[in-house]
């Protein structure tokens, strides 16, 4: 993980500065939590985006509903076999047991992922579906990002098609990288259901936009 995120950090000082975006973006409230939509590791490269955008989170790649109900700390718990923690909230400004305001999904199947985690895609979509209706039903915004790119789809009726077709739809604000978006599916899922899609060149560009998501 700690290479991953150095390696992504050091992609992003040899990077050209991107031009702020010109068009308007939603606002996401802190404290915000991160977890997979699929378990593939497309949420570490969320998860350092944040990082580098100076957005502090929480962030577990399998959550209940009952650990988001905790909030900020997700009750104390520690990583295990199969299940990961990370707490980068700050606590200063948003105590432990603080409620999430925003939950970012990361897009994107990975049957080796969700091995890992002892979960079926049929469980992953289960897990996937409680949180959403607790997100919408206590008010939290909800962003669907899809950062993989052309690899992160596939066929209709795939294991990442699935996963679009879970978290897109009732999403509050999508962000999807160019090549994964080539047959427009999220644009068309955008305007069928009034959602905000903001698409960006690469998963760099998201580092500025998640700067301007949560300023």
């Amino acid at each position: 993980m700690k290479s991953y995120r150095m390696c992504f950090i050091l992609m992003i000082v040899a990077a050209s500065i991107l031009s702020v975006f010109a068009q308007d973006v939603p606002k996401a409230e802190l404290p915000v939590l991160t977890t997979s939509a699929g378990q593939s590791a497309d949420v570490n490269t969320i998860n350092v985006i944040l990082e580098t955008a100076g957005v502090g989170y929480d962030y577990c790649d399998v959550p209940t509903v009952a650990m988001i109900k905790d909030g900020v700390g997700l009750g104390g718990l520690e990583s295990g076999e199969g299940f990961h923690v990370e707490c980068y909230t700050d606590r200063d400004t948003h105590p432990e047991g603080s409620a999430f305001k925003t939950v970012v999904f990361a897009i994107g199947a990975s049957l080796k992922g969700m091995g890992a985690s002892g979960l079926t895609i049929e469980d992953e979509i289960e897990r996937l579906e409680s949180l959403l209706a607790y997100c919408e039903e206590n008010e939290i915004f909800i962003i669907g990002v899809h950062a993989g790119g052309e690899a992160r789809r596939g066929a209709t009726g795939s294991d990442n098609e699935k996963m679009i077709d879970v978290i897109a739809p009732v999403a509050d604000y999508l962000i999807v990288v160019e090549d994964g978006n080539k047959d427009g599916r999220f644009t068309k899922i955008s305007e069928d259901q009034g959602i905000p899609l903001t698409v960006v060149p690469n998963a760099l560009a998201i580092v500025e936009l998640m700067g301007q998501v949560f300023e």
